[in-house]
């Protein structure tokens, strides 16, 4: 296939362009798709070996070498892949990606389909994996806490437009806009005044997050800023239990039907009905109203 428009370039070279299509056994770029897509009638062992030269599937270095990057030793070699539980898939996969040293690797959300611990501990080999070999890697995934903890730069996609592309913590402290602060984890948002460099609104007179000019903004709290104290500013009306943490619903004295949440350690967590004081911790960000 070949493409309208446009220039495809990796590391400098092209690989699609006008009159250019170059083959893709010689572009090298792997790729791990969300479903890992291993062959059923091979082993591990002829997975992971199966865009190797002739001679390196014989030698069977590489495929041994690729196998213990990813957390499995040699005895996985010889196993049919419908025995491998969904994490050992997923690392076979990678494996087999890795095999045959790609200038850039392409993960298709490769862990959607495990479960929450399982996804944890994959994540983690695969990113001690990718150290290693030192590969240029995009992963596209809809799980915002998966984009900010496992890449170096986050890029955010809204209808084929580029919104943002920074350092995960900037692009999570420092939305490009209102929908983008709200797509990346949760966020309180308030209307406020902009005036002598600070935003105010009903939780007080806010440090600024970046100067803006004065006028109406919407101020944009994350819920883990929201910190109760002592007082009787605040009515909790619900807590949601995570774990760890606890999601507490409060209601604002002064505000009809406005609500805010914030995150507390669970240990330190209210009742429904507690009266509670509120103050923010650090600087906001605001968005023109």
């Amino acid at each position: 296939m070949h493409i309208e428009e446009g220039r495809i370039e990796i590391d400098g070279t092209p690989v699609a362009d006008t009159g250019i299509h170059l083959p893709p056994e010689r572009r090298g770029v792997g790729y791990v798709t969300q479903e890992g897509a291993l062959y059923p009638h091979l082993n591990v062992a002829d997975n992971v070996g199966f865009g190797l030269s002739r001679a390196e599937r014989k030698a069977g270095r590489r495929t041994a070498e690729v196998l213990e990057l990813v957390g499995l030793d040699d005895g996985f070699g010889p196993r049919p892949v419908h025995q491998l539980s969904g994490g050992e898939q997923r690392r076979v996969a990678l494996a087999r990606a890795l095999a045959p040293r790609p200038r850039l690797l392409l993960l298709d959300e490769p862990f959607s389909a495990l479960d929450a611990s399982l996804r944890i501990d994959t994540r983690r080999a695969v990113l001690a994996a990718l150290a290693r070999e030192r590969v240029t890697t995009v992963l596209v995934t809809h799980d915002q806490a998966e984009a900010l903890s496992m890449g170096q730069h986050v890029g955010v996609l809204r209808e084929g437009r580029l919104i943002q592309h920074d350092e995960p913590s900037v692009v999570y402290t420092s939305p490009a806009d209102l929908a983008l602060a709200r797509f990346v984890g949760d966020a309180v948002v308030l209307p406020g005044m902009v005036s002598a460099g600070h935003a105010r609104c009903i939780l007080g007179d806010l440090p600024l997050a970046h100067p803006t000019a004065d006028g109406p903004v919407d101020v944009g709290v994350r819920p883990e800023q929201i910190q109760l104290a002592e007082g009787s500013m605040a009515t909790v009306t619900d807590c949601t239990y995570f774990g760890a943490e606890t999601v507490v619903q409060l209601s604002l004295d002064g505000a009809d039907d406005l609500t805010v949440a914030a995150k507390v350690f669970s240990q330190q967590a209210p009742r429904p009905g507690d009266r509670v004081a509120l103050t923010v911790a650090g600087p906001v960000v605001v968005f023109p109203a």
